[in-house]
């Protein structure tokens, strides 16, 4: 794909490839900040417009696990939340009276905010979970107080940082089904891109996520997709991630994942 656009016979870059800036260690917020073009969000602000800037990038950002398989073009970072904010309607009806479902969809789209200029941190790319989360807290911490801390009082970017916050606890049911249909989502599209290229991509490694799907309920729809998985692939040799190294994922990937998605942050 082409990184040149052209009108009237002018080029000019493609303003829909949007690149996060590559930051020298320590990684800092005011750093990114600094690198974004073609200019960084206005600060300080009583409007909303620098924060609703910064969701483009959620837009314009893929989700990166997907191209160390060739998947240049797929899911965006804000694709990935918009579909898990819909699920949210389909919450089996034995969670509902226990949910907050409002707020599990606020959540949804809130989960991977952060990303936005931190970019999509995957388990093989060799950031500790403490520093992931030093990130992540930092961006939401500018977020919530330099971009919306002047916008109507603040109330709105105080509620965005504490639910982003419960999320990353996950000490509390409606932040446990939240992180549920993250895993559940990440399953949908990985059957779908492999039904997409007809057996010709294994993604099975990804399949790993359903072992960590945490509520009977959620965990239900996880058997059911890699069921549904199991079927297309049929006798065809495949990996099940959910197997860990005995269904052909290789240990180290399988120990970098284990430490990716457990609660421990050392």
């Amino acid at each position: 794909m082409s990184s040149e656009a052209r009108q009237d016979g002018k080029e000019f870059p493609d303003p829909g490839i949007v690149v996060t800036p590559k930051i020298s260690e320590p990684w800092a917020v005011e750093k990114v900040i600094a690198a974004i073009h073609p200019e960084a969000p206005t600060e300080g602000s009583s409007s909303p417009l620098p924060f609703f800037h910064i969701l483009e990038r959620l837009k314009t950002s893929k989700r990166e696990g997907w191209r160390r398989f060739g998947i240049n073009r797929g899911e965006s970072i804000a694709d990935h939340m918009y579909r898990m904010s819909l699920m949210t309607f389909l919450c089996p009806p034995s969670l509902v009276p226990k949910l907050d479902l409002n707020k599990c969809m606020k959540m949804c789209l809130i989960h991977d905010m952060a990303e936005s200029l931190v970019g999509d941190i995957t388990p093989v790319d060799g950031v500790p979970k403490p520093e992931k989360s030093r990130r992540e807290a930092e961006t939401m911490d500018y977020i919530s107080k330099n971009l919306l801390g002047k916008v109507h009082g603040g109330l709105a970017g105080q509620e965005i940082r504490a639910i982003w916050q419960e999320y990353e606890d996950s000490k509390t049911l409606d932040s446990q089904f939240v992180h549920d249909l993250d895993k559940m989502e990440l399953l949908l599209q990985m059957v779908e891109y492999e039904k997409r290229t007809n057996k010709c991509l294994d993604l099975g490694e990804f399949a790993y996520v359903a072992t960590r799907v945490a509520l009977p309920e959620t965990q239900e729809w996880a058997r059911e997709i890699l069921k549904e998985r199991d079927e297309f692939w049929g006798p065809r040799p495949h990996v099940q991630g959910e197997a860990g190294v005995n269904g052909g994922v290789k240990e180290a990937t399988t120990k970098d994942q284990d430490a990716y998605y457990s609660k421990k942050a050392e």
